[in-house]
């Protein structure tokens, strides 16, 4: 039974999340040949301040694009 397990900052909607699990999903499927109901996917948020890239918080990254 594989289990994947995503890290990603906080802010995308359900249907997005879902739909990003149906598809790693199925890309098990077809490349490993298991079963779908066999893959558990489990998605980890991070809130936005609690992750960092290139010495900026994700607040801060978000905050220098909205400009």
């Amino acid at each position: 039974m594989p289990e994947i397990t995503v890290n990603m900052a906080e802010g995308r909607t359900a249907e997005q999340k879902a739909a990003m699990m149906r598809d790693i999903s199925q890309a098990l499927v077809t490349h490993l040949g298991v079963k779908a109901e066999d893959v558990v996917i489990q998605i980890n948020e991070a809130p936005l301040a609690n992750k960092m890239k290139g010495g900026k918080t994700f607040v801060e990254r978000k905050a220098a694009q909205a400009k």
